[in-house]
């Protein structure tokens, strides 16, 4: 439904956006991903037509869409901050694009009753928009964007300003509409939980180029850099010499799965593959910090001469800070990545 093609965009010689290929498929979901000045936001706004491209090319539906303005390029947009019309009640900022494009008043009537529903928000047409929490806000925002039935539906920071357990609540509700209404949906986002839970492919940005692109499993258990590495948070990275089936690296001999890359390259121990053992076993560290995260511990290691080290632990056997454990590593959780520039 959507391809761009080397699509650029400076500002005073720098590059928002370098030379971006991407395609987007008919009901697909695509979360674009990356930290701020990553060029994300610059790439939906040139999709909507509110930035224009220095050089490239942008199609919808196979049409170029060089000087089509915002307004007929039938694509739908969603704010961080709602930018919902504070003079009109829930119904009327749902109808406002349907009104834009003359919809008859019966259908327009029967579309915003529709959507109410969808979006959890049955019968609330007469509600004034200030008697609305945020999520509330956020629905009819959502609904106000589905209402001229979108080719293709863009979210900035959808959930941005919601707090944690109502957008995880909405990220599944989100999802599951999406999928119903067959919608085309493109999104850009900061939250790696709300990219993860959300889309069908994750596309992590860096510096105006796409880093990587790939399906959230994916993604996550093979990032395909340094770079993507630790921007979904991992910081068991290190410099390694691959040989074989084993890896040389600052916490000595690793193992290494089948197949991997061999010779000099970077390697990614993810916390789930750092095992403690009792402290003459493996590599030795000492506990310097622990941090509760809900499902699990995350355990802070210091080996004598080595980088830390992270460990994932379950919650009933984590060590305390100061305590003297060793550490074996498990191969299924050791990936070989790219380099740290590479796409």
């Amino acid at each position: 439904m959507l391809t761009l093609q080397g699509a650029t965009v400076r500002f005073d010689g720098w590059a928002a956006l370098d030379r971006v290929d991407l395609e987007v498929a008919e009901q697909e979901i695509v979360c674009v991903l990356g930290p701020s000045g990553s060029g994300k936001s610059t790439l939906l706004r040139t999709v909507a037509g509110l930035q224009p491209l220095d050089a490239g090319r942008l199609f919808l539906d196979g049409s170029d869409l060089d000087g089509v303005p915002p307004h007929r390029r039938g694509v739908g947009l969603m704010f961080q901050d709602h930018q919902l019309f504070p003079q009109r009640d829930v119904g009327g900022n749902v109808a406002f694009g349907l009104r834009m494009h003359k919809t008859a008043r019966a259908e327009r009537d029967a579309r915003v009753a529709q959507l109410l529903d969808l979006v959890g928000l049955p019968g609330a047409g007469r509600r004034a928009v200030s008697e609305l929490s945020g999520g509330e806000q956020q629905r009819v925002a959502l609904a106000r964007a589905l209402a001229p039935r979108p080719r293709l539906l863009m979210l900035d920071e959808p959930l941005g300003q919601l707090d944690r357990s109502l957008r995880e609540r909405l990220v599944v509700e989100l999802r599951d509409l999406f999928r119903r209404l067959g919608t085309t949906v493109l999104a850009v986002t900061h939250d790696q939980g709300e990219a993860f839970a959300l889309a069908d492919r994750v596309v992590v940005m860096r510096d105006g180029r796409i880093a990587q692109s790939g399906t959230p499993l994916e993604v996550w258990q093979r990032p395909a850099n340094e770079f993507v590495a630790r921007f979904l948070g991992f910081d068991n990275v290190v410099e390694a010499t691959v040989a074989g089936e084993a890896a040389d690296t600052p916490w000595g001999k690793l193992p290494v799965p089948e197949g991997c890359p061999q010779g000099s390259g970077t390697l990614l121990v993810r916390p789930a593959g750092v095992r403690l053992t009792a402290a003459t076993v493996g590599l030795s560290c000492t506990v310097t910090a622990r941090t509760f995260r809900g499902t699990h511990v995350a355990v802070r290691l210091q080996p004598e001469a080595a980088p830390a080290l992270e460990a994932a632990c379950p919650l009933r056997s984590a060590p305390e800070p100061g305590d003297e454990v060793g550490v074996v590593f498990d191969a299924a959780e050791i990936v070989v990545l790219g380099g740290a520039s590479a796409t």
